[in-house]
């Protein structure tokens, strides 16, 4: 399958100094910051600084250093927001249309700090 990126995407202009974001923790190949409206106390997007469009993209493209940075970034993370190993937290990624992504670059969600409640409503 081939992925299209759109540099236009906010995420993008976010990582080229565009747009402010409130920046939790950056290293060489990862941008995490708060998510501007956040569903739980704690709302952490943690993304790549290449240009992925979802998880399998990511996956499959990048680079061995890029994807041990940024998975050691998110475990970071969730230290940084102490969530772990307390009462748990919640990681999710969006990937297309019926996965309900709103920005095509690849980032996980990091939600904790309340119960969550079930993922699928059925």
């Amino acid at each position: 399958m081939t992925h299209s990126y759109d540099p236009q995407n906010i995420f993008a202009r976010i990582l080229r100094g565009e747009i402010p974001n409130k920046t939790v923790l950056e290293t060489a190949h990862t941008l995490a910051f708060h998510d501007i409206n956040p569903a739980a106390p704690v709302h952490v997007l943690v993304i790549p600084k290449g240009p992925y469009v979802t998880f399998d993209h990511f996956a499959a493209a990048a680079s061995a250093e890029e994807l041990v940075d940024f998975h050691r970034t998110a475990a970071k993370v969730c230290e940084m927001m102490g969530i772990m190993p307390g009462e748990g937290y919640r990681a999710i990624t969006n990937a297309g249309a019926h996965g309900m992504q709103e920005v095509p670059h690849y980032h996980l969600h990091i939600l904790g700090g309340k119960v969550l409640g079930p993922l699928i409503q059925r």
